[in-house]
């Protein structure tokens, strides 16, 4: 059974009702972010129930010990753990000497969170009945600001309903926080100070290890029926904490309020000795704008954001909550505006996965970034991979390839390798291919080829270089073959020839061959400064080569489709329908040998191949391969539904891929993977923009032309989306008789629209 308990609603995510055992699975849900931190949906009074407390700031990281019985040569040394920061979001409140807490309370009725993804804040109400028999109303509002992306702002209010009271606000910030998924219960931070000064209170500490120097901070303003007071708190420090108590008589009926600003100050963008000077400042913006003002700038930022990335579904509202929280969450986690910053799988929702970057990104995310941002966001996202190159050569190093051969990290901070499960670090490398595939796409999309010439080309020779050296002669089959990986289906381990990582393999090859010749044709210097700095001789290239053309590409005669390994043949196939459901997902009720035994498949891994080369091959093709793979399929993975429902849509199977789209669209918010407590499925959600933009809207390049095959579910009236196709903004707007395309810009554009010429103009409305 799937939790279906959030309210439909086009703008909002809506929890109607105080349910405790759906505590954890709400503060993944209403998480909240602005691209430099982000944290889960903790109340901010005490809360003595069941929680995962979790706040995240962007960047900061652990290398907690890897934890292995024993040790393997090329084993990483860490892994990152995603740090759980201090927190300042909270407030405890205590009534008639009694506190404010939820899993004490005698009765909690009306309770109400609202997440709004239009503007961008969090709120939540109830009216609770203490031990000691007082009933208050409760109203919180917060946001993390999108203009000043170091500060947070609550707004808590309190109204005694049934007698006078005295209430205390106790607002603090806590060092003293741990993470849920340590391997030795190390501590991950060092309190360096703990200060305060009039109403400004700050925590300076330093994680272990990785030295980041963070000031978490905050000050507070508290007001009866909207009137400010002034009045001294009483202050209380201790070596982890600091908090402030502003008591005071509240009349029945009246309103007692506390407006509370905080977040942090790192020294990745300040020196670090002057990180407190940096809060006061911080500290002194927000007081000078308010919380209504900021809050109004909030709304602003977001309408901004939505004007160019937002989806419209006429017709079906779990579709359109599906797609707009999945773009809210995703601007949540990664807005572009910093280079050293990537798109973890979990956002700023949980710890899960440890580690900053995924091939996720480059495989799905970028394009969702490309079409809704500048190019520049994109760029910046390339732009990190060739920083890291060097790290990528010597996680090469390690496991023995020479010569500037280069292999990507299965999971990274800093471009060191930080995932310790042999079975994926060791033998996961298809993520190589993404990273090169990412910039073929960047390249097709934008039309901007400078990067490769710039930096990306040095980026294709390291991949190349680990491709021909990772390949092996097989005599026996007078080709290359690729020995003991893992590729896409994860339930498939230390299998010989995966389809798609030898296919990938030998793209990337052919296609960094083929950028050596442009750049040596057109960028002169560039290509004989890269040919001297990386020693780069006609020999080489022809080794790679030899590779290429030799490549062994597994395929079955008898099913006339492509082998996802050489063994998928030998295994029992049952089909997923023939499956026992009380043993879904498998991952929760199988033992690992019993899942690699099976035919069965985690996410698309031959049909990803599918999805990247679409070009290369025919629909024919695509259907046998579909047919084929699909019924193996139990997308147990977040990824899997997005590939199958754009490849289900270019087959016209539009009930197939609206299924699939609502799975990946509403993932988290009906929590298909039973493990939503965890945090939420960020770089997937990409995944869900490509289901309607690629897989209904059909969009792709073509010719070095945008091309569009729009198709529309029966469930929906219509659907709009906009992209940014090399500065011209086109709005494509898909209803079940026509297609009307617009564009912002500058000049007239060419397309194609069920492969035929169609030209589009500015502010002028083309029907197809």
């Amino acid at each position: 059974m799937n939790q279906d308990y959030i309210k439909p609603d086009n703008w909002s995510i809506i929890e109607e009702g105080f349910q405790p055992q759906l505590v954890e699975s709400s503060e993944s849900l209403f998480s909240i972010g602005n691209g430099a931190m982000g944290q889960r949906a903790n109340f901010e009074e005490t809360y003595t129930g069941k929680t995962f407390q979790g706040s995240y700031i962007a960047g900061v990281y652990y290398p907690d010990k890897t934890r292995v019985g024993w040790w393997k040569n090329g084993y990483p040394e860490y892994f990152a753990k995603v740090l759980n920061a201090p927190n300042w979001i909270g407030i405890n409140v205590v009534v008639n000497g009694e506190s404010l807490d939820l899993n004490t309370c005698k009765k909690v009725e009306k309770f109400r969170r609202e997440l709004n993804m239009k503007e961008g804040w969090l709120s939540r109400s109830f009216v609770a009945t203490l031990q000691n028999n007082v009933t208050v109303q409760v109203v919180t509002k917060r946001f993390l600001s999108l203009d000043l992306d170091e500060l947070g702002a609550i707004k808590y209010s309190v109204t005694p309903i049934n007698t006078d009271a005295q209430i205390s606000f106790i607002p603090y910030l806590d060092n003293g926080i741990t993470n849920k998924d340590t391997n030795w219960d190390d501590k991950f931070w060092d309190v360096i100070k703990v200060s305060h000064e009039k109403e400004q209170a700050f925590i300076e500490a330093k994680t272990m290890k990785t030295d980041f120097y963070v000031c978490t901070f905050m000050q507070s303003q508290v007001s009866v029926n909207e009137k400010p007071l002034t009045n001294n708190p009483t202050i209380q420090t201790n070596s982890n904490d600091i908090s402030y108590n502003y008591t005071q008589d509240i009349k029945k009926g009246d309103t007692y309020s506390i407006t509370k600003f905080g977040g942090y100050t790192v020294d990745r963008n300040h020196d670090k000795t002057q990180l407190v000077s940096a809060a006061k400042g911080v500290l002194k913006e927000a007081f000078k704008l308010g919380y209504d003002s900021l809050l109004k700038k909030q709304k602003e930022a977001w309408a901004r954001i939505w004007e160019r990335a937002d989806i419209t579904i006429d017709g079906d509202v779990k579709a359109q909550q599906g797609i707009r929280f999945n773009i809210f969450q995703l601007n949540q986690t990664y807005l572009g505006t910093d280079s050293r910053l990537n798109i973890g799988p979990k956002g700023f929702t949980g710890e899960k996965y440890g580690g900053s970057t995924y091939w996720d990104t480059e495989a799905y995310c970028i394009p969702f970034y490309m079409a809704t941002k500048d190019q520049k966001v994109a760029r910046n996202l390339l732009a990190y991979r060739y920083n890291h190159l060097e790290k990528a050569i010597e996680n090469a190093e390690k496991l023995g390839f020479t010569n500037g051969a280069a292999l990507y990290p299965m999971v990274t901070m800093n471009g060191e390798e930080c995932h310790n499960e042999w079975e994926i670090t060791f033998e996961e490398i298809h993520r190589n291919g993404a990273i090169a595939f990412a910039i073929y796409n960047y390249h097709r999309y934008t039309g901007d080829y400078s990067y490769i010439p710039e930096k990306g080309l040095e980026v294709l020779i390291g991949i190349a270089r680990f491709w021909q050296q990772r390949a092996t002669f097989s005599k026996d089959k007078n080709k290359y073959v690729i020995l003991g990986v893992t590729g896409p289906n994860e339930y498939e381990n230390n299998v010989n020839n995966n389809w798609y990582t030898n296919y990938l393999a030998q793209w990337c090859i052919n296609y960094a061959l083929e950028n050596i010749e442009k750049v040596e044709e057109e960028y002169v210097l560039d290509f004989q400064r890269i040919v001297k700095k990386l020693n780069l001789t006609e020999k080489e290239l022809a080794l790679w080569k030899a590779v290429a053309d030799n490549m062994y590409l597994p395929y079955s005669e008898k099913h006339q489709v492509y082998l996802q390994q050489d063994g998928f043949l030998d295994k029992e196939l049952i089909t997923v329908s023939d499956l026992d459901k009380s043993q879904r997902p498998i991952n929760q009720h199988w033992s690992w040998d019993r899942i690699l035994r099976s035919p069965y498949i985690k996410q698309a891994d031959v049909l990803q191949g599918f999805y990247f080369f679409e070009d290369q091959f025919s629909d024919e093709e695509l259907e046998r391969h579909f047919d084929f793979y699909e019924p193996f399929t139990v997308h147990e993975s977040s990824l899997s539904p997005c590939v199958h429902s754009i490849q289900a849509a270019k087959l016209d199977r539009m009930e197939q891929a609206y299924t699939f789209y609502l799975r990946t669209s509403r993932l988290d918010l009906d929590d298909y993977n039973h493990e939503v407590h965890e945090g939420l499925h960020i770089t997937s959600m990409a995944g869900t923009w490509m289901s309607i933009v690629e897989g209904f809207g059909g969009m792709r390049v073509k010719n070095n032309m945008l091309s569009f095959t729009p198709r529309i579910p029966k469930q929906w009236k219509g659907y709009s989306f906009k992209v940014n196709f090399r500065d011209a903004i086109i709005k494509v707007n898909v209803t079940q008789n026509q297609t009307n395309f617009e564009m912002e810009g500058e000049q007239e554009l060419q397309i194609l629209v069920n492969n035929s010429l169609v030209t589009i103009a500015p502010n002028n409305l083309v029907t197809v």
